[in-house]
């Protein structure tokens, strides 16, 4: 006999696995979040820097999707796109954003939100160039967001790319295709707990450029 599937309403989970507290996170946060992602990794977490990244246009219409970060240092959170994506054109409406990373198995998250800005024509082209080939090759085939006829136009101009740029070959950097940079004024590092009574520390970045640190309610 087949189980009855649970409703949404009866899903939950209790986590038990660590506390957190003021006492217990550095005082920068960039060195606090390298402390966490360092564990993320060695917990081999599956792509421990997927994020969920939302934007927002001009008129305040949010987007959400899942990037990955690919550099982060005391400047910001960096990640590269197709800068005429559906985000790229959120963020030169509405240059802020907002990310967060989810680790269930650490019963973790860090909720992320700044100002966003390009990084240079010179890390966009490092990065590139430090991809996969066909991966390169991607990049400039896709107009990515935009329609498209079908699965073969996209496949179709994919081999074009690959017979003018064959393995072993430089693929130039398109114009259309670089790096973000979120600068963050606020970052939440979440720990989840018994009965929803999550432990929530939160740097603000003030007015003098310091950060402040305090406690949430969950």
């Amino acid at each position: 006999m087949n189980k009855p599937t649970p409703s949404l309403a009866d899903l939950r989970e209790n986590y038990t696995m660590a506390g957190l507290d003021v006492i217990d996170v550095h005082p920068d946060p960039i060195t606090q979040f390298q402390n966490w992602m360092d564990l993320a990794i060695s917990s081999d977490i599956v792509e421990p820097n997927a994020m969920t990244l939302a934007t927002a246009d001009k008129n305040g219409i949010p987007s959400s999707r899942i990037v990955l970060l690919k550099h982060y240092d005391e400047k910001g959170f960096c990640f590269f796109t197709n800068y005429t994506s559906r985000k790229g054109q959120d963020i030169a409406q509405n240059p802020h954003a907002a990310i967060v990373l989810h680790w269930k198995e650490l019963e973790r998250q860090i909720c992320i939100r700044g100002k966003v800005e390009k990084v240079s024509r010179e890390e966009s082209e490092n990065y590139f160039h430090m991809r996969p080939h066909k991966s390169q090759i991607g990049a400039v085939a896709s107009e990515q967001s935009h329609p498209i006829e079908n699965r073969r136009a996209l496949e179709d101009r994919e081999q074009e790319l690959l017979e003018k740029y064959p393995e072993g070959t430089t693929v130039p950097l398109p114009d259309f295709w670089g790096g973000f940079r979120i600068i963050p004024e606020y970052i939440e590092f979440w720990q989840g707990r018994p009965s929803r009574l999550h432990d929530r520390i939160v740097y603000t970045l003030n007015k003098n450029g310091d950060w402040e640190l305090n406690r949430l309610c969950p």
